[in-house]
């Protein structure tokens, strides 16, 4: 193996000290050296094949260009991947390195695995959720730069990026009032989490900006799966006044819907219309027909939280940190589930 080219080795073949060079190779600001003599420099360097010290220079610079990514159960959910591609490719855009560690909601292992982080100086960590939902961070996190992702805080010091569910459910009733329908279902969730209060109160925000009573009898709150979906769906459609569409929770809701519609003998979107929430690609694309859906934005999410942090870490470099809190929208994926009502 070669031995490796170093500073000196640059500054002998461009006839310069060894600390013009640090001065160039390192961007120190401030030094006086002429256009002249820097590009003769980079390009000895170059050349000569020089690789920069990465470890010597992150100990300068007093970071690690090291980013810790904690997760409960992202890493084990397929739908929720592109969080992670989204962190990773940002990361990649300022040359950092994602440390990636899920829990899998075990609080002793989660402890044991942010102390690594933090014993590999980590310059910040993003905290991550399977699900929007509000969450304790564990106090070793108040000593280093953390962003919450698809998470919040009651701290409001924290900074947090999430979805926002409100208009979220806003889109997916609003795509079901241009088409004309007006008695319109929502299949709910019972858990007690935020995307479960938000997409109400924005299915309620669409109905009332439409002029369009709010009927409590037609929202049901159900666990928020197929089979959840299923019965839900069978208690709304069995009534003398069914609805003409449905707005699921989520995808897999839907798919319940659409079991309960074709035992009652109804049509998608002929007799009925659905329109799910999530965007799983494998649900909505290998239903038939395709699933009208609202995305979460999985992958905008990782990135901003990326940048969040990255502009955090700065700011607390310069005394100026503060926290921002995020909602992204959640846009609409247009399908073959929705149509216009037909005539009761």
């Amino acid at each position: 193996m070669g031995r490796r080219i170093g500073i000196k080795d640059v500054a002998a073949a461009a006839g310069v000290s060894a600390t013009t060079v640090s001065h160039i190779l390192n961007e120190v600001e401030g030094k006086r050296i002429n256009a002249e003599t820097r590009q003769r420099v980079l390009d000895t360097a170059r050349e000569l094949g020089y690789a920069p010290n990465g470890l010597a220079r992150g100990l300068r610079l007093k970071r690690s260009n090291t980013i810790g990514f904690v997760s409960d159960r992202i890493a084990t959910t397929p739908h929720a991947g592109r969080i992670i591609l989204g962190a990773q490719e940002e990361a990649a855009k300022h040359d950092l390195l994602l440390l990636m560690l899920n829990t899998g909601g075990d609080p002793e292992l989660e402890r044991r695995e942010i102390e690594l982080l933090l014993q590999h100086q980590v310059d910040g960590v993003l905290y991550a959720s399977m699900y929007h939902r509000v969450v304790s961070v564990p106090e070793q996190l108040r000593s280093v730069p953390t962003v919450l992702l698809d998470a919040r805080s009651d701290d409001s010091s924290l900074p947090w990026v999430v979805p926002d569910e409100v208009q979220g459910g806003c889109t997916a009733v609003r795509e079901l009032l241009r088409h004309g329908h007006r008695r319109i279902g929502f299949l709910n969730n019972v858990d007690d989490i935020p995307a479960t209060h938000g997409r109400l109160a924005g299915y309620r925000q669409a109905l009332a900006e439409a002029g369009v009573p709010y009927d409590p009898r037609l929202v049901v709150s159900e666990t928020s799966d197929a089979a959840g979906g299923y019965r839900a769906s069978l208690g709304l459609l069995r009534g003398a006044e069914r609805p003409t569409a449905l707005f699921c929770f989520t995808d897999r809701m839907a798919m319940g819907a659409y079991h309960a519609a074709a035992e009652l003998g109804l049509s998608v979107p002929a007799d009925l219309s659905v329109i799910g929430f999530d965007n799983q690609e494998l649900i909505c694309e290998g239903m038939f027909p395709g699933l009208t859906t609202v995305a979460l934005p999985h992958y905008e999410m990782g990135a901003r939280a990326v940048a969040q942090l990255l502009a955090l870490t700065d700011a607390m470099g310069q005394g100026t940190g503060s926290a921002v809190q995020e909602k992204l929208p959640c846009p609409l994926v247009a399908r073959a589930s929705v149509t216009s009502p037909p005539r009761l």
